[in-house]
């Protein structure tokens, strides 16, 4: 028959079990310093510069217009200098000087109600064109202010009346929509 003594020091468990835990949070500080520099990595090697706005004239459609809107107002300085087209209604309120308008589409928020969503739009020629004919413009991004908030105001280069589409409505913006800084 085989005794054996065992005696426990309750300075030594407790020195063992400090320096166990403190490998085990080295470790793990080390995985994820070492996720997060591989993360970097694969990130820079797939970098493309697009923080410059495309000199092509992007054209919004019913399907990305609220995602291009929600986009561009979320993130204004990448998007300045970002040529744009597109059509809408003229609509004006109450504080808009006489060369602001907002180029509006209705958008459909469920059980048949509807909100209107649009550009700020600033142009010389806003007068000559009545509240809810519709248009079709060209312009570009730039940083202005309304009501002391800032906001995207597209400077209108080109603007002509048009015809109302079939798909005036939008949609709100959705999840599976991936920005860039140059809108497709």
């Amino acid at each position: 028959m085989l005794i054996y003594n065992v005696k426990l020091n309750k300075k030594s468990i407790f020195k063992t079990a400090l320096a166990i835990m403190l490998i085990i949070c080295i470790g793990i500080g080390f995985v994820a310093l070492y996720r997060v520099l591989a993360s970097f990595e694969s990130k820079d090697n797939n970098f493309i510069n697009d923080s410059i706005p495309s000199s092509e004239v992007a054209q919004l459609t019913s399907e990305n217009y609220t995602n291009v809107l929600k986009e561009v107002h979320d993130d204004l300085d990448t998007y300045v200098g970002q040529k744009i087209s597109f059509s809408g209604y003229i609509y004006r309120i109450s504080g808009f000087s006489a060369d602001q308008f907002v180029l509006a589409r209705d958008m459909d928020i469920g059980n048949k109600q509807t909100l209107i969503v649009g550009f700020l739009c600033s142009s010389e020629k806003a007068k000559d064109f009545e509240m809810y004919s519709w248009v079709n413009v060209t312009g570009e991004i730039t940083k202005g202010y309304y009501n002391s908030s800032e906001m995207p105001i597209l400077k209108i280069t080109d603007i002509e009346t048009c015809n109302k589409p079939e798909n005036a409505n939008v949609f709100p913006p959705d999840d599976e929509y991936v920005p860039t800084a140059v809108i497709y």
